[in-house]
């Protein structure tokens, strides 16, 4: 808290958390890049990766349009710090059980955020030509501009 009871919340994405050109060996790999990527930039604690990778365990987080979505299982948020967003292009894809992910969007969400989080991600990515922007994009900035409805207030 700053002087005066004024709070700064962290932007749920920033340029950090995009890798672009990504490659993979499998789907878990990928998962766990979604997640240290959170940990490395202090959104989530380093348990919350192995959430993560048991959401997927349990039921696919790829969801279709070339997009999946790694989020924690329930009762992960005692490993989330604050609110915020991974993204990793992956333009030679990584194989899930239904289809091939070219984007993965990982997702960590306090008091209730994640899914209004998943929501705004729905939205945005329910157009394929969204995802083949965000596939294609050379510049963080692009990325960005494209996931920018994706708030939490």
């Amino acid at each position: 808290m700053l002087e005066g009871g004024i709070t700064l919340k962290r932007a749920i994405l920033c340029e950090d958390n995009i890798i672009l050109n990504a490659r993979f060996d499998n789907k878990w790999d990928a998962i766990r890049a979604c997640g240290d990527t959170l940990v490395k930039n202090g959104y989530v604690y380093k348990e919350y990766v192995e959430r993560m990778v048991d959401r997927e365990r349990g039921a696919t987080v790829y969801i279709g349009n070339n997009l999946a979505i790694p989020h924690g299982t329930d009762g992960s948020e005692p490993y989330i710090i604050t609110s915020g967003i991974s993204v990793l292009q992956v333009p030679d894809g990584v194989q899930f059980e239904d289809g091939i992910a070219y984007i993965l969007i990982g997702i960590a969400g306090r008091d209730g955020e994640h899914i209004k989080i998943l929501g705004s991600i729905a939205t945005v990515c329910s157009d394929i030509g969204n995802v083949q922007k965000l596939r294609e994009a050379k510049d963080k900035k692009v990325i960005c501009n494209i996931l920018e409805e994706i708030e939490v207030i």
